[in-house]
């Protein structure tokens, strides 16, 4: 007997069939012995829909912004996942299964006071253990909390898989199954790639630098979360048929497992290889180079929630001038070419040039570590492509690149075959 979290996003729970089916994997686990806990997000679409009736409330007259309190705004948002927990206790206990909802404040699922984009402190998962020793299972509201001003709290997107890897952490489970509509992590993205692979396990610190560099299946502090309290974390389908072959397996379900990097024995050189659209970069020309420029850019920038990443600073030849470039989402151009130009005289910039329609392909893998050669890999297989790289970062277990977005797909590619990932 294992003690279970498993989590559905929005389409494992689209619409009532699809919740039906959810339960079915519930189900499996629980005829199979198991002590297991669900973590529900709002069906497909809804969370949406949610944002956009708060949004479009009727503007105070005389004013073009919109006006809402954030915490009314989580009072509204987070009725999703109630909708979704209540459903899926009722197809539970229609099977047979003895089964209860609970919203985040009920645990209670302790946050900060960050309304709309709130962090997991503290949970109390007693209540839970002792529920699920009964042979109940909890059917939990993913995404929200109670924060210290005794109001629910939202956790910000992707805040269920964050909710569920928390509640796995408290309630010392085994593993946390989050079922997704994909079956698992992929070297790249299948839909550049067809030949991409999926990864039978995958360190958390690959996985981290996957989901922060582009990859969408796991949320980034999910995944933090799950290193930092060494959660077995396996990524699932939930669209596979919940009693097929295997699917029961209690150590090797079908997936990808996210795991401390001592489980994987024979460790790739490269991992995989992620890609962020829609990136720009911003360059200021003939800076002084003082102490505190850096300071003077990078604070204000930070002040406005502003993320900047790739960051390259070329000195001139006397030394005197330098030039500093880095890279902000696309959409943060102008707020940030704002930011700056506000504090143009305390950085001692000449002109500030931006450049959009960027991408960011990064090559990951812990083996990288001890392998050479790897970065002049990437560089070589680029050129023999025609591909020209703007700027280029690297970690111990990463490197980034950027490059003009009519060459994602290409450069994907590119690097995927070069370091035969695409070889099963």
């Amino acid at each position: 007997m294992a003690r279970i979290v498993m989590k559905f996003g929005g389409t494992s729970v689209a619409d009532l069939n699809r919740i039906h089916n959810v339960a079915r994997h519930v189900k499996r686990e629980v005829d199979a012995g198991h002590e297991v806990a669900v973590v529900v997000s709002a069906m497909s679409g809804k969370t949406n829909e949610l944002v956009g009736w708060v949004e479009n409330m009727p503007k105070v007259a005389g004013s073009s912004a919109p006006f809402y309190d954030a915490r009314e705004y989580d009072a509204v948002v987070a009725s999703g996942e109630q909708v979704t927990s209540g459903l899926l206790a009722i197809a539970l206990q229609s099977m047979g299964i003895n089964a209860r909802s609970w919203q985040g404040w009920q645990l209670p699922i302790k946050t900060d006071n960050a309304h709309g984009a709130a962090r997991i402190l503290d949970i109390d998962g007693a209540d839970i253990i002792r529920r699920m020793g009964e042979g109940q299972v909890a059917v939990v509201a993913g995404f929200q909390g109670l924060g210290p001003d005794n109001r629910l709290a939202t956790l910000g997107r992707g805040g269920s898989d964050t909710s569920a890897v928390a509640i796995a952490a408290a309630v010392k489970a085994d593993r946390c199954d989050i079922y997704t509509d994909v079956d698992g992590v992929y070297t790249t993205d299948p839909r550049i790639e067809p030949k991409a692979r999926r990864l039978k396990k995958i360190a958390f610190e690959e996985m981290l630098e996957m989901a922060s560099l582009g990859a969408k299946v796991l949320q980034v502090r999910s995944v933090e979360l799950a290193m930092v309290h060494k959660v077995r974390t396996f990524v699932r389908s939930s669209f596979e048929d919940p009693d097929a072959p295997g699917m029961g397996d209690l150590l090797n379900p079908p997936g990808t497992l996210i795991c401390d990097e001592d489980e994987i024995v024979e460790q790739e050189v490269v991992t995989g290889i992620a890609y962020a659209k829609d990136e720009a970069q911003i360059s200021l020309r003939r800076l002084a180079d003082r102490p505190g420029v850096s300071a003077a850019i990078f604070g204000p920038l930070a002040e406005a929630h502003i993320n900047v990443d790739m960051i390259v600073q070329n000195i001139s030849e006397d030394g005197s001038k330098t030039d500093m470039t880095f890279t902000v989402p696309s959409g943060d151009v102008s707020k940030a070419l704002k930011v700056l130009s506000e504090n143009k005289e305390k950085i001692g910039y000449d002109v500030a040039q931006s450049e959009s329609g960027l991408v960011k392909v990064s090559v990951i893998g812990i083996g990288m570590r001890s392998h050479a050669g790897v970065a002049a890999s990437a560089f070589r297989a680029l050129a023999e492509k025609g591909i020209n790289i703007k700027a280029i970062t690297t970690s111990e277990i990463k490197i980034s690149i950027l490059i003009d977005g009519p060459y994602a797909e290409l450069a994907v590619r590119t690097l995927h075959s070069a370091y035969g990932l695409d070889k099963s």
